[in-house]
């Protein structure tokens, strides 16, 4: 059974209001075309360049229940579409924040939030002066797209994040992303989306921030690592259809994950 998913790839703003009603327009159109989950790109709330200081980034923080989650739950509910989007949390620590991914249901209700855990401290950036690091990952979450694992951005370098989302029932990896452009970045920003799906024999659903010092590029990959899409340098909504089915015929001809030694491996890390 096919399922459309929505990509949306955008440049954020600095202005929190117009980012929201360019992501409310998206959600409708997402819909409008008949699609099961819009998936959006990391800081789809705000773009935050390096003169905003960590206190005025704290200013623009909202908790999970503040106005910006809740219209996009609204407009999740009314479009009967699910959501996978970002914000800005406030966090207990002052001046610092979450880099936070929510996941909505058909009925607008958030079924899953996950904090990012691994920082973008390398290549020159520090996130940590201005965010805190979750302290966990989220379990994977049942979508009519299938079980659902949720990444962000610079933890597709982790590749123990992603296998053990995928061990732990994950059919499709959704990493909302900003991925800073660079040298070999691109290739980097391909070659790991698509060898996160290849070992794991999922799909993976990548939209990503495109200008300002973004990338863009928002991909999809299908479990053999094929490219489903990959929407270059420009703004908007991308569709992907994909059959979860795929997903098990990939893991019974390519047991890489029945066939891991699990036995074996903590023996050396000890």
């Amino acid at each position: 059974m096919l399922l459309k998913v929505a990509v949306v790839q955008f440049q954020a703003s600095a202005e929190k209001q117009k980012n929201l009603k360019r992501v409310l327009t998206y959600i409708q159109e997402a819909s409008e075309n008949g699609a099961d989950l819009c998936a959006f790109p990391e800081f789809m709330m705000l773009y935050t360049d390096s003169s905003q200081t960590p206190r005025q980034l704290a200013q623009e923080a909202e908790e999970m229940t503040g106005d910006f989650v809740f219209a996009v739950e609204q407009a999740s509910r009314k479009q009967r579409i699910q959501v996978v989007g970002s914000i800005y949390e406030r966090g207990p620590r002052r001046n610092r924040v979450y880099d936070t991914v929510f996941v909505t249901d058909k009925r607008g209700r958030t079924v899953s939030t996950y904090r990012k855990i691994h920082l973008y401290d390398a290549l020159g950036f520090r996130e940590s002066d201005k965010m805190m690091p979750g302290s966990e990952m989220a379990k994977p979450v049942r979508t009519s797209i299938g079980r659902v694992g949720v990444m962000v951005c610079y933890d597709l370098r982790f590749p123990e994040m992603s296998r053990s989302l995928a061990a732990a029932g994950s059919e499709v990896l959704v990493v909302p992303s900003a991925w800073v452009d660079g040298d070999m970045k691109r290739e980097h920003w391909s070659i790991l989306n698509r060898t996160r799906a290849i070992e794991n024999g999922c799909f993976v659903i990548a939209p990503d921030q495109v200008g300002n010092i973004y990338c863009g590029h928002s991909m999809a990959v299908d479990p053999y690592g094929r490219v489903l899409l990959d929407m270059g340098e420009s703004e908007g909504i991308g569709y992907v259809d994909i059959d979860i089915d795929r997903v098990r015929q990939t893991r019974r001809s390519l047991p890489l994950l029945k066939n891991r030694r699990t036995d074996i491996y903590p023996s050396l890390c000890a």
